[in-house]
């Protein structure tokens, strides 16, 4: 049935899709494991003070933020998988960023800074994991020093405790490592189990009274009311924390009209016994221009090492692995906007992805992490781990990814588009601006 009450809907027709593509869909819609977000209509009507779709960590971070400001009020978490936390927050690096690498006019550096302190109580609060393990941001070659010297001058202006170390001191610290001249120690860095964390927040929620919808997918706005996959939910306010989906969501509200989620899949190579151990994270200097802060070395909370991630442009939303979360329709767009990308983006989107999938041949890989540490052999690091999906905001007028958090909203709904790396880190603190900005009933931006 058409949606008639979508706000962006215009009266131009799709274009008809390629024949490659047709066939790939009918494979998609005869596929019986395919997971559907939207697979039956609305059956119930069910009333909640505030609806928060998506429940990762920022999602139910907000919603405990809700609930903490609103105690007489009920708050919803609608999840359109079998469990919270599958995607991003359940994928991701497991590293407590301390906050240097982002200038004291961001919001990355405040919520970083104040996150990595918040997340790591919390931890140590539930008794969950915590490796405070450290991190050494190394040099290559004397060519890095000046970004060294920036990310210094950053992280005293984020007040991020920070040490520059000379060449030994950093072998004290890492014996394996490699730098040239200096290197910077950071000691708040540390590493959890990021699933661990999600389900204790889940738990801590539901003990606070919120509600949690699980398997039940955001399907369409239909005037004021939400229909999922299994109910029609009538709300006071919607937030949308949705990740990967976030874009589309809002669109059903007017919003995210210039922007749309372009997603980058890492993987994780893990070494064995053989590889040996690693006391700390090792980090290279990052091109501080690209989002992504290139391949290292993480110690993982049981001690464990890997080595990554890569940033590689993926063809859908959820393309994990093989053809599951396959989405026919998210393959075209998502292709047209990469190619679009490849030929004008200001941020040398050609140049970046073919650095990354050069990352995909473990041998290179392994060679790049090499760089970094002393004893970095192939045979000692062939497990992939999990895959996972980095929900990347693009600005398709400026062709620009967005550095920095992004969220839109009004009287009416929240939508938060761009919860960019580390938003892990920054969640507790991200929640808090999140409903400031709900309170006040305006657009931000």
């Amino acid at each position: 049935m058409p949606d008639d009450t979508n706000p962006c809907r215009t009266g131009n027709a799709s274009p008809p899709m390629p024949v490659f593509v047709q066939s790939i869909t009918a494979a998609y819609d005869a596929n019986p494991f395919v997971n559907r977000s939207f697979p039956v209509s609305a059956i119930r009507m069910t009333t909640t003070d505030y609806l928060v779709v998506g429940g990762g960590i920022v999602g139910i971070s907000i919603a405990r933020e809700l609930r903490r400001r609103n105690p007489e009020r009920s708050v919803t978490v609608l999840e359109k998988e079998r469990a919270c936390g599958l995607h991003a927050s359940g994928r991701n690096s497991g590293v407590l960023h301390a906050g240097f690498y982002y200038t004291a006019d961001s919001l990355k550096a405040k919520f970083t800074r104040d996150g990595n302190r918040a997340l790591a109580e919390y931890c140590q609060a539930r008794r969950l994991p915590l490796n405070r393990c450290g991190k050494l941001v190394v040099a290559r070659t004397a060519a890095d020093h000046p970004q060294m010297d920036e990310l210094l001058r950053r992280g005293a202006a984020n007040g991020v405790e920070l040490a520059s170390i000379d060449e030994a001191e950093a072998r004290r610290i890492e014996p394996r490592v490699k730098t040239c001249e200096r290197a910077i120690w950071s000691p708040t860095t540390a590493t959890a189990d990021p699933g661990a964390v999600v389900e204790a927040m889940r738990q801590d929620a539901e003990r606070e009274g919120i509600v949690f919808a699980i398997a039940d997918g955001f399907h369409r706005r239909r005037g004021g009311d939400v229909e999922s996959a299994r109910s029609v939910w009538r709300p006071g306010y919607v937030v949308n924390a949705a990740g990967l989906h976030a874009d589309r969501i809002a669109k059903h509200y007017g919003f995210s009209e210039r922007y749309r989620i372009l997603p980058f899949k890492g993987l994780y190579l893990y070494g064995d016994d053989a590889g040996g151990s690693f006391r700390t994270n090792i980090y290279p200097v990052p091109d501080l221009r690209n989002p992504f802060l290139g391949v290292h070395f993480t110690v993982t909370v049981d001690g464990h090492a890997k080595i990554g991630p890569t940033a590689i442009p993926a063809f859908w939303r959820e393309q994990y692995a093989g053809v599951a979360g396959f989405d026919p329709r998210d393959l075209v767009e998502i292709v047209g906007l990469q190619s679009r990308l490849m030929v004008s983006a200001g941020f040398e989107f050609r140049r970046l992805a073919v650095e990354e999938l050069r990352k995909y041949r473990r041998r290179h890989l392994v060679a790049l992490a090499g760089e970094l540490a002393s004893g970095v052999e192939p045979q000692h690091w062939r497990q992939w781990g999990r895959a996972g999906i980095r929900a990347q905001l693009l600005d398709v007028h400026t062709r620009k990814l967005e550095m920095d958090f992004v969220i839109e909203g009004d009287d009416r709904s929240m939508h938060v588009l761009n919860a960019v790396s580390p938003g892990w880190t920054c969640s507790i603190p991200f929640a808090s601006y999140v409903v400031d900005a709900i309170d006040r009933g305006r657009t931000v931006a």
